[in-house]
């Protein structure tokens, strides 16, 4: 069986893995991947600025291509995909064919329309290509932006704070994770991260950058208020990378993504879709876990498991940003009709904890904190 999959991402290198797992016989793997350098750890990037190397945040195990046989091709990309005669083309110009055929090509940055954004020192947050233009950058900086206060503006933030510079956060919402937090929730992380040496500025629309007088660059709101900067990192959000599955005429979701099925096929029978450029159930997921959930159902329904179904992702949070423990589980804004929250604050200890349960208190419905680590087991005891 012929199979070739597009990128080798984390969730990719994850497919490879599960597929050498299911002991099929036969197998003729080719892998096309975009960068110059095999799969590695993008949820950690931020530590690649406090000493961690490119081939320390590599996820390849020694051997594992000679072990498989799958063949890991770096620096080409697909450029086509011919359905009707299930090949596609590459970069370089070859033509591959395939019996079964697996996107994985991830995500974009996200950059705002906004103009001046293609100044020089302007980067995005997402392969060590980029995180080595932001090295650069800093060696000849004070100060740096990140725009955008989600997951990644956040571990961004750090990356900046390490390299020594002055740093501040954009965020258009009215809070810091607004995806994930609630509005006190927000308030107790914003004072945590300040407290860290972080300048938050929240609800700013940026309309324009321009020179600075005092730095670089200078990024004009639409209240006509600015902030100068050195640098400035693009890190509010990301796009599917659907774009062979829209020349190929495959289904894309209503908001962008490879559409998918349980068995995370796509509309053609011999096409796969996995991570963060498919679209299942209209969604698109931001987090490797899910994707790593799609990459073994896709190749255990290749190697003939047809019972291996995708059924949706635990959209919880729990992680450590910039040393502060923030954790998101279920409904946490509350939005279900009738819910209850009960909420617990410490401004000393810059603690919140709220838990969301059903109008007769007899179902946890979801539960968001900010605070030290021990505390979250307190918050589970507390729902």
């Amino acid at each position: 069986m012929k199979i070739v999959v597009v990128g080798h991402g984390m969730v990719g290198h994850k497919f490879l893995e599960a597929l050498a797992e299911t002991g099929l016989p036969d197998l003729d793997v080719t892998v096309l991947c975009e960068e110059p350098r095999p799969a590695y750890d993008r949820v950690h990037l931020s530590e690649f600025f406090s000493g961690k190397s490119a081939q320390d945040l590599s996820l390849v195990e020694d051997g594992f291509f000679e072990r498989t046989g799958f063949k890991l091709r770096l620096g080409v990309r697909a450029v086509s995909v011919e359905r009707r005669e299930n090949t596609l083309v590459t970069s370089e110009g070859d033509v591959l064919a395939y019996d079964k055929l697996v996107l994985a090509t991830g995500s974009n940055p996200f950059v705002p329309g906004v103009p001046g954004r293609d100044r020089a020192h302007c980067h995005v947050y997402r392969t060590i290509e980029d995180l080595e233009a932001m090295q650069a950058s800093g060696a000849k900086s004070r100060s740096g932006v990140v725009v955008g206060g989600g997951l990644l503006g956040l571990e961004c933030a750090k990356a900046l704070r390490d390299m020594g510079l002055e740093t501040h956060v954009v965020e258009f919402s009215p809070r810091l994770m607004a995806v994930q937090v609630d509005e006190g929730g927000g308030r107790v992380l914003r004072s945590k991260i300040e407290d860290l040496g972080v300048h938050v500025h929240t609800g700013r629309n940026t309309v324009e950058i321009t020179d600075g007088a005092g730095a670089r660059h200078r990024m004009v709101y639409a209240d006509g208020t600015y902030l100068e900067t050195d640098m400035i990192v693009f890190s509010a959000g990301i796009r599917p990378r659907d774009e062979l599955a829209r020349q190929s005429l495959l289904a894309v979701g209503p908001r962008g993504g490879v559409a998918i099925d349980s068995h995370c096929l796509t509309s053609d029978r011999n096409v796969y879709a996995i991570g963060e450029c498919a679209s299942w159930n209209e969604q698109a997921f931001g987090l490797v876990a899910p994707g790593y959930d799609m990459a073994r159902v896709a190749a255990r329904h290749i190697a003939g498991q047809h019972d291996a179904a995708f059924t949706g992702a635990d959209m919880s949070t729990k992680l450590k940003l910039m040393g502060v423990d923030v954790a998101s589980i279920g409904d946490a804004m509350g939005k279900t009709p009738g819910c209850r929250n009960y909420q617990y604050v410490d401004e000393r200890k810059q603690v919140y904890k709220k838990i969301v349960v059903s109008e007769d208190g007899k179902q946890l419905l979801g539960a968001v904190l900010v605070g030290d680590a021990a505390e979250y087991g307190s918050l589970l005891q507390m729902a």
